[in-house]
């Protein structure tokens, strides 16, 4: 049976921010076989992403099941702010009471931390600083790597879309340790000859 992987499309979305990501998914190239990929958004009007594409969401946000889903992808956007990200936060939260996995970067952690969803887990961001000026009470269990996958949720920031995809791969279990080096290698590195061992997956 074919997973499903639903992506938030927040306002003015980070188009880079989960394209590794939405992309080996979709297309199955480096994992085995294709995920659906199915955007989300807040009504059923196109979102203008911040690269200044017009995405057509597949349904909105109300219609969304955790249990119906295999992940959820936060990417992050401009719309990550207090008054407009709240919908989204709830529905992160049904996804990790579920069980269901969870992989948000930049902003979509800092959207988090303002729930009080990172105070007692392992995570990362684009700073520190930049979470604690939430006001959050997680500080403790920030770690200062690309990106953190621990119990059910990823995080990474800004700087971080190839590690994102990475590791949420691996917390997946899509992909090997071996391939995953090999994807970093490629992707983050430029490392060209580590590619024939990505196609050997």
């Amino acid at each position: 049976m074919t997973r499903t992987a639903h992506v938030v499309l927040i306002d003015q979305v980070a188009d880079w921010e989960a394209g590794h990501l939405l992309a080996e998914l979709n297309t199955g190239r480096f994992i085995g076989e294709p995920w659906n990929v199915v955007s989300v958004a807040s009504t059923d009007q196109p979102v203008v992403t911040m690269g200044g594409v017009r995405w057509l969401p597949d349904i909105p946000v109300a219609d969304l099941d955790p249990t119906a889903s295999d992940l959820l992808i936060m990417p992050g956007g401009i719309g990550w702010q207090p008054g407009r990200e709240e919908v989204f936060v709830a529905v992160a939260e049904q996804f990790l009471d579920a069980g269901v996995p969870v992989a948000a970067i930049c902003g979509a952690t800092e959207a988090l931390a303002r729930a009080g969803l990172l105070d007692n887990r392992p995570h990362t961001s684009a700073a520190k600083v930049a979470l604690e000026a939430t006001g959050y009470k997680g500080g403790a269990h920030y770690r200062d790597q690309r990106a953190v996958a621990e119990d059910g949720l990823v995080t990474a920031g800004p700087q971080s879309p190839v590690q994102f995809a990475s590791a949420t791969l691996g917390m997946l279990g899509l992909m090997s340790a071996e391939l995953l080096e090999a994807y970093d290698a490629v992707f983050d590195r430029g490392d060209p000859s580590a590619f024939p061992v990505l196609m050997s997956g």
